[in-house]
């Protein structure tokens, strides 16, 4: 039993006396669980479906996971009401919110999973090397993540696509009866913002006259910031500065891993010549749409661009184990490798992509399959879970709304290793 509980500092809200002390009486109350920062930001567009509903107490939790650096500081700056993991583990939920699902199976709350990227595309990582290897699974789907002692976990599966249901029905046939498709809140968000480019291009400082290329790197060793270190080199130090800019989008994995001065310190020399790098604090719905070109791995925001119209290269050398029926494996296929042997601004040129066009529209198809009802549809799910009718009138269900101005790391372009 944790200190915190032992010691018998519970927070208002689940108290067993709430009544005493409580300002407003609420009769449902939600649990938000929050494994990592990346966890973290996408759980709370669901989150966002209970703005202006007074019946419901919403409190968070920071779940046990290797990735947790930084999750702390996040629950900090969101302001809301954090109870210890062990705490929130024993207490009752009408329902509790993840975008991940480790030690879910600890919870006394059904529990609402969303995916905390784009689709479903990579296979669950082997974990005992040297050993004989059980069947895996595609992450998210996989029976091994979703089923304990012959149970499912989750209350309900989110999906962004049809064909998702599809996939979950080969891996994991029991869970099909909770799983619901509901869209995805980035690719809207991404169509909401496309018509803000300018204001997104100007944050970045992007010259009237210069080709911004965003560069997006997720985390582990078959990244973009791993394998290819010198694409981003050579991207920074070949494209001529009047007529390209240099945009880095980082996973948050990568600076909450290392820490954020580690990440200002490998990018110091290349900030002083040039490059851009968009804070771990901004959200980076803003650079992808702003981008005249991405080049990018196997992560999610290089999949997003797609939706963005803007042409998607992969850097050579990159790469992951992917489902074979996942969106970004029919990515990989077919999009253009940056060579290390040509001259960069050619392949980056407007004319070089153009044949393939047709199939970036293609595989942003299979992000979702419901565009631009990501709020209507996750709205009604949480509420039927809850048992409880929508609130009626205004506000109603939040809009799907631009993404806010992206902000850049402030020492990226300085000499200066302060953190900021």
């Amino acid at each position: 039993m944790s200190m915190a509980i032992r010691e018998g500092r519970w927070h208002v809200p689940v108290r067993l006396d709430v009544e005493r002390w409580a300002t407003r009486r609420t009769s449902k109350r939600v649990l938000v669980v929050v494994h990592t920062v990346t966890s973290g930001q996408r759980v709370l567009e669901a989150v966002r479906m209970l703005e202006g509903d007074p019946r419901v107490q919403v409190c968070f939790t920071a779940a046990p996971d290797v990735f947790s650096n930084g999750v702390s500081a996040f629950l900090e700056r969101l302001g809301g009401l954090v109870l210890p993991w062990d705490q929130a583990a024993q207490t009752r939920f009408d329902l509790a919110l993840a975008a991940s699902y480790g030690s879910l199976h600890e919870l006394h709350s059904p529990v609402l999973v969303v995916p905390h990227g784009a689709g479903h595309n990579k296979m669950v990582p082997e974990r005992r090397r040297g050993r004989l290897a059980a069947a895996r699974g595609t992450y998210g789907l996989a029976r091994q993540m979703l089923v304990r002692d012959g149970a499912v976990i989750p209350e309900a599966i989110v999906l962004a696509h049809e064909e998702e249901r599809s996939r979950l029905g080969r891996e994991c046939p029991e869970a099909l009866p909770v799983a619901a498709v509901v869209g995805d809140p980035i690719y809207d968000r991404i169509q909401a913002s496309l018509p803000s480019r300018a204001l997104y291009r100007e944050a970045l400082r992007a010259g009237t006259r210069q080709r911004l290329v965003v560069v997006c790197s997720t985390w582990g060793p078959a990244s973009l910031l791993d394998r290819g270190w010198e694409v981003l080199h050579r991207l920074v130090r070949e494209l001529p500065r009047e007529e390209f800019r240099v945009a880095a989008l980082l996973h948050p994995h990568v600076w909450n891993a290392h820490s954020e001065w580690q990440v200002h310190s490998w990018l110091a020399e290349l900030g002083r010549a040039g490059l851009a790098v968009v804070s771990q604090h901004s959200e980076w719905v803003g650079p992808l749409a702003a981008a005249d070109v991405i080049v990018g791995d196997h992560g999610s925001a290089t999949l997003y661009g797609t939706a963005t119209g803007a042409p998607v290269l992969l850097a050579e050398g990159t790469g992951a184990d992917l489902d074979p029926d996942a969106p970004m494996t029919e990515l990989a296929s077919f999009a253009p490798r940056l060579r290390a042997d040509r001259p960069l601004a050619r392949q980056l040129s407007r004319d070089a992509r153009a044949s393939v066009r047709p199939r970036y529209a293609h595989v942003a198809g299979r992000i979702t399959s419901e565009p631009g009802r990501f709020t209507r549809l996750m709205r009604g799910l949480i509420y039927r879970k809850l048992r409880i009718r929508p609130p009626g009138g205004p506000p109603g269900a939040p809009v799907t709304e631009r993404a806010a101005l992206p902000q850049l790391a402030q020492s990226a372009e300085s000499s200066s290793l302060v953190v900021p």
